[in-house]
Formats: structure tokens, sequence, C-alpha cells
């Protein structure tokens, strides 16, 4: 997210003073690096969690469409920057990969088949395909047939036209287009607080980690990409918008294959349906080929955890520490309203290894054991807040909270997270920077083609952007 609004802005004003501090000693070594991530290409074209059954029986396809455009809007950027040098080539960040969804059971068929009638109506997802032959789907990932009962009842969905993004790879290469830029890049450096300064500006305290050293920085302008510990950061600012809200932090495993022949027989995402209500997003179980560091492996999870901590390499005492008096009755509310979600993540973390690689058998019955290890994934920090009615509620997705005056701005949530950060940038431009859109506006337009048009309301222009971006992303071939 950082690297990305830092990026836009560059190219925007290249004369601004722009610096970027990091906790780690690298860039996108926390939420952003591949094996932290649950999802690495969220088009929302497998994930079955935006995409739910209402009450009445239809299965609505309104959050998935907003989400494939966003992550649209993410490859024309993209493209754009690949074609001005400013990321390298597309085979080290985006590789093409089929997405496919897959269920079992005539409940979870007749829901599959539903949502393929529904999404096929859709310009964005219009060369859906679907069936229930387990022959058909053993071609397209022959390790979710290989020892199944024939006579199960199986379902799957599949787009070939989807990606895997290593966004750990995306994230370093925009941090070392900056730096070539002259804006100051400080590793190593913890901003600990922030504050309103005499004059207006925003004062950051920062500690240099290996020196020990503190200072003092001020800004117009504070954007707090921090992961799940901007709500502290946002906490310490001191902004109304920040009142009322409380972080859920959820953990994450993986199994990952380590045996070479099983890896090469597997080449898709395939989503499956969570096996609790109200699950997180990132616990929806999934059969993963990824592309890390040019490098092709295949994950399954993950397995959801509870830990108090808000980042991998943070404190136990994050969560204690973000409680307030504002925030105190929203957290109690959801802590009462999810006792079934927190058992169940307490089922997870007390998981053998056998009982996950059990979990694994549903979708690959022929997976051996001993052929998989454990993967520790990142961190999440789902937002808790006052709903319309004032009382706490656990929301899932990814806000942008703004300051009312536009000069602070950061980000809370989990998915779909990084696959749309480019949306969530232009959105901050539009909050935070009212007076020079305007000017920017063609500049904007020169990035992303379909800035202020929607991709699902006009087919023609989906197809001309979708083809231009696969070419230069290289994702045809």
């Amino acid at each position: 997210m950082s690297t990305t609004l830092g990026t836009l802005l560059q190219e925007l004003e290249p004369h601004w003073s722009i610096g970027l501090f990091e906790t780690l000693d690298q860039p996108g070594q926390e939420s952003s690096d591949p094996w932290n991530n649950a999802g690495t290409g969220h088009t929302a074209y497998c994930e079955l969690n935006y995409t739910p059954r209402g009450a009445d029986g239809t299965v609505g396809t309104a959050k998935a469409a907003g989400i494939a455009e966003q992550f649209h809007v993410s490859r024309q950027l993209w493209s754009h920057w690949v074609e001005q040098g400013t990321l390298g080539s597309p085979r080290t960040f985006i590789n093409a990969l089929p997405h496919m969804s897959f269920v079992w059971g005539d409940e979870n068929a007749d829901y599959l088949k539903d949502r393929y009638e529904a999404l096929k109506a859709e310009p964005l997802f219009s060369h859906i395909q679907h069936t229930e032959d387990q022959a058909e789907i053993e071609s397209w990932a022959p390790l979710l047939t290989g020892g199944r009962d024939a006579e199960q009842r199986v379902a799957a969905s599949k787009f070939d036209n989807g990606t895997d993004v290593d966004f750990g790879a995306l994230t370093r290469q925009m941090a070392d287009h900056l730096g070539s830029q002259g804006v100051e890049l400080r590793y190593g450096h913890e901003v600990q607080d922030l504050s309103r300064g005499s004059d207006g500006r925003w004062e950051m305290k920062v500690k240099n980690r290996s020196a020990g050293e503190k200072r003092t920085v001020s800004a117009r302008f504070v954007f707090v990409g921090a992961g799940g510990g901007a709500l502290h950061l946002l906490q310490s600012s001191g902004i109304e918008e920040i009142k009322g809200i409380g972080g859920f932090p959820v953990s994450g495993q993986f199994l990952r294959a380590t045996d070479s022949e099983v890896i090469e027989q597997h080449h898709a995402k395939v989503y499956g349906l969570a096996t609790v209500k109200n699950a997180p997003p990132m616990s929806v179980p999934h059969l993963d080929t990824r592309f890390v560091e040019g490098r092709r492996s295949l994950m399954f999870g993950p397995y959801a955890g509870f830990s108090t901590n808000f980042l991998k390499q943070g404190s136990y005492f994050d969560l204690p520490f973000s409680v307030r008096p504002h925030n105190l009755l929203p957290m109690m509310q959801v802590g009462m309203d999810n006792t079934g979600l927190v058992s169940y993540l307490m089922k997870e973390v007390t998981k053998s290894h056998k009982q996950k690689v059990e979990q694994l058998r549903d979708f690959y019955p022929d997976a051996e054991g001993e052929g998989w290890e454990l993967v520790h994934a990142g961190q999440r920090v789902q937002m808790m807040k006052k709903d319309a009615k004032g009382r706490g509620v656990l929301q899932f997705g990814t806000e942008l909270v703004t300051g009312g005056d536009g000069s602070i701005a950061g980000l809370l949530g989990a998915s779909p997270g990084a696959s749309t950060a480019p949306s969530i940038m232009f959105k901050l431009l539009e909050r935070c920077f009212p007076a020079q859109l305007e000017g920017w506006k063609p500049k904007l337009q020169e990035m992303v083609p379909s800035y202020g048009h929607l991709l699902n309301e006009e087919p023609k222009l989906f197809e001309e952007i979708s083809a231009a971006t696969s070419e230069t992303l290289q994702l045809d071939s």
C-alpha cells in the first residue's frame, strides 16, 4: 500500500519531498510477503465468500464485481509501470494461472451452479466455465479427483485468465524505483508515535532500531500503511475518525508441498467453502499454486489461528494495548456476538499435523502427510467498529480511514488487501488531495485508461483493456 501510494505521488508530483519509513530491514517482509498472504491475486473469480447466497435464494454478485473492477485497475497500473520502466519484467511479480472454485455434496454443488449462472451474466465474469464431470475436473486439476469416490457429487467453476501475484517482489521493485527517484528510504526505522505540531504539521517520533537513535520528522501529509500496526499509530494521532474502532487479530498456517512431482501436477488456484459460518476470509481453504521469486510452489490452507500480536513480528501486547475507552464496548459486543468464531479459532490452533492433512485430503484425496511442511503465515487484523445502530460488529474487508482535513490516512482490515491497492490509493488521492485532483486526472487516465468508468458496464472497453494488459503483463504466453 505505501509503496503504491509513494510511486503514484512521485509520478504525479516529482518535485514533492517524500519519505518512507519501514520498521524492518527490507520492504515487503510483513503483510506483503508472499508466504504471509492468504490470497495472491484476488479477482473474485474463485473466492466464494464474495458471492453469498441471499435469504431469497439468489446468489449476489455485487461484491465480486466490485473486487474484479479493482483488480483490473491494478492490472492497468502495473502495465503502465512496466511500460515506463518503473517495474521490471512482469514474470518477476505476476504470472498467468487459472482460478477455480471446487465443492462437493448436493447443497454445495447446487450453490456453485447457481453462482455460475449468476456470474456468467456479468461481463467481467462471462468467460466462466462450469462442470460436475469428474473427468473434466481431472483435466483441469488432477489432484482434486485422484482417489475420490466416483459417485460423490462434485462441482467446479474455472476462469482461465486468472493470475498469481508475488506482492513481496512487487513491493520491493516499487521501493527500489522510489529510491532511484530521490525518495528518502529509511529501513530499520520504527515510527513510534504521531501527533500534531504547533504549526499544524504531523510530527512523527522515529527510532533507528540498529543505532537506538530517536528523532522527530514532520510532514504535511502522512499515510500509515503499517498493516496491523496501523491501528496503534492512528490511535496515537488522536483523530476523531479512529474512535470506536478496534482490531481482532487472526493468524494462519499453511501446508506447503515438498514433493516436486506433486507440485508439477497442479496448476491453479482452487478455493472451496469455509467450514464454519462467518469465518474470516483468510480461513477459506484453498489448494494454491504460487510463484515466489520465480519458483513454482504448492500450498494448502490456511488453518486459522489466534494470537494477540497485530504483526507477525509484533508484540503479544498489541491487542490489549489497543483497547481504549471509546472502543471497549464495541469490542466486548463483538466478543459476545462471535463466540462461535472464537471457539473455531481455538480449535484450529490445537489441530495436529495429522488433522491438518485430513482436511487437505478433502481437496486432494491421495495426499500423503510426509510430503507437506508447515509454514506460518502473517497476521491479519480484522476491524471492529460500530454499525448504524451503534453496536460493535466484526468487519471483514479493507477500509481506508482518513482524517477530517485529509492530512492523514491509514489502512485497516485485510482481504482483498494488496490485490486492490491501486484502487484504494486512487480513493485516497480523491479524499486527501481534492485541490490537486482535477489537474491530475489526465495523468491518472493515462496510468489507468478505465479511470472514471466501470468495466462491467462497458463490455467493449473491458475486452480492449483486458487484452492490452494481458499483452503487456505477458499473461497470454
